[in-house]
């Protein structure tokens, strides 16, 4: 009865554990952090304040992250099922934890550049003690995510910024002719808001944003 209470409370440890550290890796590790970057950078261009609002913006990004993600949720997924692994001992909890970590560790390494990858290796030899610092490779998590993390950063502003342009093309121009026409006492914002809206759905924008989000995730 001892053991069964024991290996129980173990569980319910781990449980714990990657319960708590999954809002971190979802933000840290995934394509959310880009995607909604992307998406509130997209609402500000076209003179939004909170339409769409916070919350849908982040419900979208989850769920394009979730399908993004699904292959990588279920190779870890078969990994913690298969028949063999366990969690009721310290060196099994080891064990297993290797095996979950290498899909996550393949995933990550497709979307960062070695540049960021030696940038943090080295460092550890700056940061970090000896004992630990001499155990680090450009494959391990602690290098990995940060890696990520600046990539996506990085390639969420790119798009960011060409997504800006032609909006901002448009603010330029009606602020132009406002002026030329003599009519400065007027916010281009009235005109320009509701302006870039229908231009925004006359391409069909929000389905090509997104549909170009998910493609910047498929390898060449």
């Amino acid at each position: 009865m001892g053991a069964e209470s024991q290996i129980s409370i173990v569980q319910i440890l781990i449980v714990s554990i990657g319960l708590g550290l999954l809002p971190f890796l979802a933000v840290s590790a995934t394509s959310f952090t880009k995607i909604s970057i992307v998406l509130f950078l997209v609402r500000n261009a076209m003179g939004l304040q909170q339409v769409p609002s916070n919350l849908v913006i982040q419900a979208i990004a989850l769920t394009l992250t979730m399908f993004i993600t699904a292959p990588l949720i279920e190779q870890v997924y078969n990994v913690v099922t298969e028949p063999g692994i366990k969690f009721q001992t310290a060196p099994e909890i080891a064990a297993a934890s290797q095996k979950i970590k290498k899909p996550i560790v393949e995933y990550l390494q497709k979307y960062t550049t070695e540049d960021n990858r030696e940038f943090f290796v080295t460092t550890t030899s700056r940061l970090w003690p000896d004992q630990y610092r001499q155990k680090m490779s450009s494959s391990d998590i602690a290098i990995l995510i940060p890696s990520f993390l600046i990539a996506e950063l990085k390639r969420a502003f790119e798009i960011g910024f060409l997504l800006y342009l032609p909006f901002m093309v448009v603010d330029m121009v009606v602020t132009t002719i406002l002026i030329a026409m003599g009519l400065s006492q007027i916010s281009p914002q009235i005109i320009t808001v509701p302006f870039k809206v229908f231009l925004f759905i006359s391409i069909d924008g929000w389905s090509r944003l997104l549909h170009g989000l998910i493609l910047s995730y498929v390898q060449p």
